[in-house]
């Protein structure tokens, strides 16, 4: 189950057939230069790979691919060379990933919709980051958790998932972005569905533009002073712990709150990986072991 080359070999498949028209018979994207002997396929899949087993630390991952897997991957590349491929192979990464939860998402036409923290320091160290500082659109700010009830100064990842638990769509922004503005990426995203959100997603107007441009139904939950009050469906309510279930998931086994990125390259790059290794295991489950696909932490133990 924890042996990275059999975990590697099983990713690496998956990856192989989803690109299968992008990429070369070495496995590289085609462009100019040197052509590499570790291939932008195996610099992807071992990012996945290492976040689906947990392990988020590259030095650790380096350090046990030198003392245990020496001869299995011989052509392996520097952690520097490395650290910088898989950031310059994000929009690669984020096309596995939409690939992946299209085949998944298939007919899906009922989601959720919710945002999590992504906490980079404490509130009392924010004057001493540096992360994310090098481009005041991407530097990150002090927000508000409602579900936390507690203030955290990072970024914060919005999400639609399916029914099932498949992510279709992510974003991340600064903490400060109110989960509404979200709605604005959805519009262009997806058309005739329904959305389930909670209480931060409340907008007449939202809904009323979602509708009328998209044919989105936004349902959410009225504040208990609200009048116009309507009985809850109980498949939306199921739906919308759902993507709570998801986010449980990503903190979990995949660690999503742990933070070692030193820029916000790098940071978008880990969060990336581990929501692609997430629905990773989520399509093995489904089209290679025949299990249920949330159960994400037995994938790798067939």
């Amino acid at each position: 189950m924890h042996n990275i080359k059999t975990n590697f070999d099983k990713i690496i498949e998956v990856v192989k057939d989803i690109l299968n028209q992008e990429i070369n018979e070495k496995g590289n994207y085609i462009r100019r230069g040197v052509v590499p002997k570790f291939s932008d396929i195996e610099v992807i899949a071992l990012s996945l790979t290492a976040e689906c087993l947990s392990i988020d630390s590259e030095n650790y991952l380096f350090s046990k691919i030198a003392a245990e897997y020496q001869h299995e991957f011989k052509n392996i590349i520097s952690r520097r060379q490395y650290n910088d491929r898989r950031k310059l192979l994000f929009e690669k990464t984020e096309q596995v990933r939409k690939l992946l939860s299209a085949r998944l998402n298939r007919q899906a036409d009922v989601f959720a919709i919710d945002s999590m923290p992504i906490e980079i320091c404490k509130i009392s160290r924010e004057h001493r980051n540096k992360m994310g500082k090098e481009s005041v659109h991407h530097c990150p700010d002090k927000g508000y958790c409602a579900s936390q009830k507690k203030y955290f100064y990072g970024y914060k990842l919005h999400s639609v998932c399916s029914a099932s638990g498949v992510i279709e769509s992510l974003d991340l922004t600064k903490a400060s972005i109110h989960d509404v503005h979200y709605l604005k990426d959805v519009k262009q995203l997806f058309s005739n569905c329904i959305i389930t959100g909670d209480k931060g997603y409340i907008s007449r107007q939202h809904q009323i533009n979602l509708f009328e441009t998209a044919g989105i139904e936004l349902e959410v939950p009225l504040r208990s002073n609200q009048k116009e009050q309507k009985p809850k469906m109980w498949i939306l309510k199921k739906v919308r712990k759902r993507i709570e279930t998801v986010f449980s998931q990503l903190c979990d086994q995949f660690m999503i709150q742990r933070n070692y990125a030193k820029s916000f390259a790098g940071l978008k790059s880990r969060i990336l990986a581990k929501v692609t290794g997430f629905t990773i295991l989520q399509f093995l489950n489904k089209f290679i072991y025949n299990k249920p696909v949330s159960r994400v932490k037995h994938a790798l133990a067939n």
